[in-house]
């Protein structure tokens, strides 16, 4: 049971980190980890 608990909680979290960058990138965002990601563009962001 505990197993199941711990793959259900780790799936959760892939699915959601996955929704999230889903998210960015069709808003139009290059690099999502940049602070900077809704003003720069990809080919100059050196952040």
């Amino acid at each position: 049971m505990i197993d199941f608990i711990v793959i259900a909680i780790i799936v959760l979290i892939i699915f959601s980190a996955s929704l999230y960058i889903y998210k960015e990138k069709k808003k139009g965002k290059k690099c999502i980890g940049c602070p900077y990601a809704g003003e720069c563009s990809k080919k100059n962001c050196n952040h």
